[in-house]
């Protein structure tokens, strides 16, 4: 049931992120001594999108469990969850180089050189990827796999946009019609993962 759940908390007609969005990834993984740090890890990668509010706060966030850290994977994601027209936020990677092609305005920080540190230059992926770690270890004991990693993002971004909602009980009541209304969750989805493309 709960894997019915996850695939019910993605409404299908959601309107994308806009405005001011940070985007960057993160990692998520079991810990290997002495191997390598950073985007050639062996851990799962993350790609996060959030919506930065003025003068704060955060609006919406989407994440997605993406093979590498190229711009064959950033971009789809990016294009995929933001609005043209918006302004992205990113570091410095080259991955991010093509987002002027497809509409958006890139605004870079380049962590080495801004003399801040990463969550203080870019608060709201970094809030995200620090909350989300803790959520997966607290919940999940850390024990999650890349086959339902992106079935864990999807709950994990369901809670995260309704987090300010004052009736948690419309927000069940609503899961539960979706639920209803979701194709059956087989087997092999269970066992393999859901194909969520």
């Amino acid at each position: 049931m709960l894997q019915r759940f996850r695939v019910a908390m993605v409404d299908t007609e959601r309107k994308p992120l806009s405005g001011n969005v940070e985007v960057d990834e993160t990692f998520i993984g079991g810990v290997k001594q002495g191997g390598k740090r950073g985007r050639g890890s062996e851990k799962s990668i993350i790609a996060i999108a959030i919506e930065v509010m003025d003068p704060k706060g955060f609006g919406r966030v989407r994440m997605r469990h993406i093979p590498d850290a190229s711009g064959e994977s950033l971009i789809p994601f990016v294009c995929d969850e933001v609005a043209p027209g918006s302004v992205v936020y990113t570091d410095g990677w080259s991955g991010y180089n093509g987002l002027s092609e497809h509409g958006f305005t890139r605004k870079i920080t380049v962590q080495s050189s801004s003399g801040e540190p990463a969550h203080v230059s870019m608060p709201g992926v970094h809030r995200i990827a620090s909350l989300l770690k803790r959520w997966v270890l607290g919940t999940h004991q850390g024990s999650v796999v890349p086959e339902h990693l992106q079935a864990y993002l999807e709950e994990f971004t369901f809670r995260f946009n309704r987090r300010t909602s004052r009736s948690r009980g419309l927000v069940f009541r609503r899961l539960l019609e979706r639920a209803v209304a979701t194709d059956p969750v087989t087997e092999s989805d269970v066992t393999h993962g859901y194909n969520w493309g």
